[in-house]
């Protein structure tokens, strides 16, 4: 699916991140694995490398823009191109209501959530410019559609990533470049043990039951969906937020 395709995918050293370099990788794909973690960045590498595909790290604070130049730099240095970016990085921030919420928390969502969408999709789409086009997924979130209590931060920043994805789809549609937003629900993942963790035990039932299918997505279902809408086989499929979530959106 995605044969002699080269492209990057940021916070790939866990969860949904890994999940995506690992199919990317196993569709064919040339992948350079990112995380701000170099220990686990590495280990996606090796199991990307072991299992016949390749893939080289890439350390990278997706905060900061000038780091985010050189990941896309080095993209295109070692594999020539950039075909497609997967903008997965993120964090969920300090579950509190809004007036207990301290600017430096909802400073630093900003920047790990939003504003690095921002660094990367400037620096992917000129990339891909130069190459007749591409394809770039955003990892928004399901709190990017709906409201969602005790966390203004990370709601906001989603509800930003998905605008964003939208304006972009629009400005580069006509020249080649498709972009999309990823919106998982409850996922098996670092992120989701930490809002477990921070939240008494009945949110974790809360969560499920809310789930018509009853269960958490897996980091694999989320990979699968980011490899559809990078390949050719979404080749008509721009600005949309794809929610993989079990469904829990349909009753919202």
């Amino acid at each position: 699916m995605m044969k002699d395709k080269a492209g990057l995918v940021t916070g790939a050293g866990s969860g949904i991140g890994r999940a995506g370099a690992l199919a990317f990788a196993k569709n064919g794909a040339r992948v350079v694995v990112s995380d701000i973690d170099e220990a686990s960045g590495r280990e996606t590498v090796e199991m990307i490398t072991e299992s016949g595909g390749k893939a080289v790290f890439f350390q990278c604070d997706v905060s900061d823009e000038e780091q985010v130049k050189g990941l896309v730099d080095a993209t295109v240095s070692n594999f020539g191109q950039l075909d497609f970016a997967f903008n997965n990085a993120g964090m969920n921030g300090v579950f509190a209501p809004i007036g207990e919420t301290d600017s430096e928390t909802w400073d630093r969502v900003m920047k790990v959530n939003l504003y690095s969408t921002f660094y990367c999709l400037k620096h992917e789409v000129n990339a891909m410019l130069k190459t007749g086009g591409g394809a770039i997924v955003n990892t928004a979130s399901a709190a990017g559609l709906i409201g969602i209590a005790n966390n203004a931060p990370y709601t906001a920043s989603k509800f930003g990533v998905v605008g964003m994805t939208r304006n972009a789809a629009i400005d580069y549609g006509p020249l080649g470049i498709r972009i999309n937003a990823l919106t998982p629900g409850s996922t098996t993942s670092p992120m989701m043990k930490n809002a477990f963790e921070q939240n008494p035990p009945e949110f974790r039932e809360r969560i499920l039951s809310a789930i018509p299918m009853r269960g958490l997505a897996e980091p694999e279902d989320q990979a699968d969906a980011v490899v559809w809408l990078c390949s050719e086989q979404a080749r008509m499929v721009t600005g949309i937020s794809l929610a993989v979530d079990g469904g829990w959106l349909a009753g919202k």
